[in-house]
């Protein structure tokens, strides 16, 4: 992939100047995320630069055009087209007996093994996962931005049920006690961020109740993330990361499932560049290294 360009001559995105630094950004994430589409590098750059419409829609049709004219121009290198559906945005979410309030599942995980872990495959299995996260999790179901792999958890006694869903997808772009933990520079990030992935949900449904079960759920889940990922994006990871809300969650889980909490976000969230919630909506930050050199790796520049 030949270099991007952020210097001279100036460019214009919807009428408005783009800035050295922003076009710095955009090269940063076109050369670190190539293997993301079209679409998907343009929903990531249109949730990091606030391109958004009156509606707060991501302006992605706009963007995917402005890459692809600053391609023409020779001032970088997108990734070859194929179709994608927009990210970032919400989607219908169906209302089906499958998703419905189920009788209480109770006991050990003994008692409910075996426990498998199923990557999302087909158009079924996508409407089920989408239903119970949009109707069972309280951040409710939205395309993810960039990179992003689905599970399904099943339990297979008392009789073969899905007790979970889970989620894994591209890393926040910067996040200080992340960062600090893992002690890495700029040119360091931008090299290697894409080798720390998100769980960015985890869903054990309301009427499953089943001890040490998300514990479980956590460690397989660990053990398996690292050659879905490889297969479907060529990129090993060697970091996961999560964000857990104080207000609603302590952690428990993932403090047993051996995840190692470093500090807080500021609260922002992705829709406040200008720092007008700093703090507002914090959320404790905890990462899990898949490989014991994690941090060597990751601080390579």
């Amino acid at each position: 992939m030949t270099m991007c360009s952020a210097e001279a001559p100036a460019v214009r995105f919807c009428g408005q100047p783009v800035t050295v630094d922003q076009m710095e950004l955009i090269c940063e994430v076109v050369e670190t995320c190539s293997g993301l589409s079209r679409t998907e590098l343009a929903a990531t750059l249109c949730d990091l630069l606030e391109w958004r419409r009156p509606n707060d829609g991501l302006k992605t049709h706009e963007c995917r055009l402005f890459l692809e004219k600053l391609e023409t121009q020779g001032r970088l290198k997108l990734p070859a087209s194929q179709i994608s559906r927009p990210h970032g945005c919400v989607t219908t979410v169906p209302m089906t007996a499958q998703g419905d309030i189920q009788p209480e599942l109770v006991g050990t995980v003994r008692d409910v093994a075996p426990i498998t872990i199923e990557l999302v495959r087909d158009d079924a299995e996508r409407r089920l996962w989408r239903e119970l996260v949009g109707r069972h999790h309280y951040l409710g179901h939205k395309m993810p931005f960039g990179a992003s792999l689905r599970y399904l958890v099943r339990a297979e006694r008392p009789q073969p049920a899905v007790v979970g869903c889970l989620q894994f997808s591209s890393p926040a772009w910067r996040m200080a006690s992340r960062d600090n933990w893992i002690g890495w520079d700029d040119a360091a990030r931008k090299r290697n961020l894409q080798r720390v992935v998100q769980n960015s949900r985890f869903l054990l449904l309301p009427w499953v109740r089943v001890r040490n079960l998300a514990t479980h759920v956590l460690g397989r889940a660990a053990r398996r993330l690292p050659q879905d990922w490889w297969e479907h994006y060529r990129v090993e990871p060697v970091l996961l990361e999560t964000l857990v809300d104080p207000s609603r969650y302590t952690g428990t889980c993932y403090r047993a499932a051996n995840w190692i909490e470093v500090g807080e976000t500021t609260g922002r969230g992705r829709m406040d560049r200008n720092h007008g919630r700093d703090g507002l909506a914090p959320k404790r930050v905890w990462l899990y290294p898949l490989v014991p050199t994690a941090t060597d790796i990751l601080q390579v520049g």
